[in-house]
């Protein structure tokens, strides 16, 4: 399925960035020169998740896995650009299954384990999926029972296909059909879809170049190396495991390990047994590991480099790590359109300036204009919200537009999205705010919706978090608008403390005081709750929150 224009594939192809090689042939690259190496590795917990005991695979046999299961595919008459949703547990069964849909010619759009009847009826109707992958039940819910409901109801389902299903078509025949089915690296190679924290989900299809573009970028400025011992924390369903983990992998071999669903104790035995060299982590869970109990008998030593996301690091915690194991890290940005930047060690080698600093590419002039043959192609501008003007004075605030050959094409099946999205240049209006830094540099400020605007001061909910993460009780933050007649707004906090832990709104107000912060940007009310609610992909639902203190409030 080839969804970019003939326009943008020529600009691509005759600017260099785009070529004929497509995923699957850098992984039977990787066959052929690394058959016997164990390249797939399943969470240990898989048995007490699904029944089913964890298994490791070498690049041969995950190969012959592979394509016996796109051959038992075809059995079941899926074809040239079916879409098959699939909704499995982080496993090798899950990974495997792309290079399997693949090679059939089909298309896979994964799920997070969390979605439910409208979230799969939503995917459905705007795919016209052919099949369905799933488990019978997984953690007390039953996903075949829902997926046979939504064959019912969508007509365009053929077939609910069970993960004891997939297993037995992975060791089925191997005939060699596969090689007549032509795969053009601008097929797309998934339909992602965005988080969905405050509408429905949006279908982000990238194709082989897109990824590939990815993946480049991901070697030219993660501190991230071919061949590394890799694991993914989140699922497999998203940018931030399959663009930051999957498809470096998929490029240049190493070891995959998986991880499913989060659990501390499991994660931390795996990074240290697995040798694992570097990994991608919100700053939720890096916060949580250092302040762990037993963080001092944690040997993390093998451990290169963390890319932080889906929120900016705070500055204590990239210390630690650093000051314990001698961890790098990476400050990373992105979403699941494929817009990312990265601010590794190499391109900005102070620490401090790290954490809120990204190169500001396509800046005419600037030192990024000619880093490689991929980042020259990449287009970033600041713009006004309102009056769409470009600006260009250091600590300007306004929004992110991004170029470049790695970005969708387009949201699937939604044109009038899709115009929105983008302007008559082709930059797509990533909704987020970021400030003109110094270094030709930029930073991100927040996302729109969560910048709190008090009494004419724009206060960012993410400057406020990663302050308060510095807190010795402090385990977990969020910062979030309250509505008030005199100011417009004022700022609230969400506090989970640490276990044991009591904390009182004078603590926040006294630590941050003590740090020389604005006195605006200080919290005027504190919410002790038990945990931040989160999207399957780790993002703060603020929405829940805000509709929670406007309750409260009686707003």
């Amino acid at each position: 399925m080839i969804l970019a224009s003939q326009e943008m594939i020529k600009k691509w192809t005759e600017a260099g960035a785009w070529g004929d090689k497509t995923l699957i042939d850098y992984f039977k690259d990787n066959v052929r020169t690394q058959a016997d190496k164990v390249c797939l590795v399943d969470p240990p917990n898989k048995e007490n998740l699904i029944g089913l005991k964890p298994e490791r695979l070498t690049f041969k046999e995950l190969d012959r896995a592979v394509d016996a299961t796109a051959e038992g595919l075809l059995a079941l008459g899926i074809k040239k650009d079916d879409i098959i949703m699939v909704q499995l547990p982080n496993t090798w069964e899950l990974a495997m299954l792309y290079l399997a849909i693949t090679r059939a010619g089909a298309l896979i759009t994964p799920m997070p384990m969390q979605w439910r009847q409208s979230e799969l009826e939503h995917i459905a109707k705007i795919t016209e999926a052919r099949a369905i992958v799933t488990v019978d039940v997984f953690n007390n819910f039953q996903h075949k029972e829902m997926a046979e409901k939504l064959k019912i109801k969508f007509p365009s389902v053929k077939d609910v296909i069970t993960l004891a299903k997939i297993r037995e078509m992975s060791n089925g025949p191997v005939t060699g059909k596969l090689d007549k089915i032509l795969i053009s690296a601008n097929d797309v190679f998934t339909l992602c879809w965005s988080s969905g924290t405050e509408a429905e989900p949006k279908g982000c299809p990238l194709s082989h170049n897109n990824w590939l573009c990815q993946g480049v970028f991901q070697y030219e400025t993660a501190p991230i190396k071919p061949g590394d011992n890799l694991i993914t924390a989140g699922p497999l369903v998203n940018m931030a495991s399959i663009g930051t983990i999957f498809i470096p992998w998929l490029m240049s071999g190493g070891k995959f390990v998986l991880h499913h669903p989060f659990d501390g104790p499991t994660f931390i035995m795996q990074l240290m047994t697995e040798e694992i060299k570097y990994t991608l982590l919100v700053p939720a869970v890096v916060n949580a590991l250092l302040k762990h109990p037993k963080v001092d008998q944690f040997n993390l030593s093998k451990m290169r480099a963390i890319t932080i996301g889906s929120a900016p690091p705070s500055l204590w915690s990239v210390q630690d790590l650093k000051r314990r194991w001698g961890i790098e890290f990476a400050n990373i940005w992105g979403q699941n359109e494929a817009t990312a930047n990265v601010a590794g060690p190499v391109d900005i080698p102070d620490l401090e300036m790290r954490i809120d600093h990204f190169p500001h590419y396509g800046k005419p002039g600037s030192k990024w204009v000619n880093v490689s043959p991929l980042r020259k192609k990449i287009h970033l501008k600041i713009l006004d919200p309102v009056t769409k003007k470009e600006l260009t004075e250091e600590g300007a605030v306004g929004e992110l537009w991004y170029r470049g050959p790695n970005v969708i094409s387009g949201y699937f099946k939604r044109p009038d999205l899709t115009k929105q999205a983008f302007n008559d240049e082709g930059f797509f209006n990533t909704g987020d705010l970021f400030q003109i830094k110094d270094n030709d540099c930029i930073g991100f400020f927040d996302r729109t919706k969560d910048i709190i605007i008090r009494g004419g001061f724009n206060i960012s909910a993410q400057e406020v978090e990663n302050m308060l993460l510095g807190h010795p009780k402090v385990l977990d933050v969020a910062v979030v608008a309250m509505t008030d007649e005199m100011l417009g707004e004022k700022v609230c906090v969400y506090v989970v403390p640490k276990s044991g832990e009591q904390l009182e709104l004078s603590e926040i107000k006294d630590f941050m005081t003590e740090k020389g912060i604005a006195a605006y940007k200080i919290p005027e009310r504190l919410e002790i709750i038990s945990a931040i609610p989160r999207n399957p992909v780790g993002k703060i639902l603020k929405k829940v929150l805000r509709d929670d203190i406007k309750t409260k409030l009686g707003k």
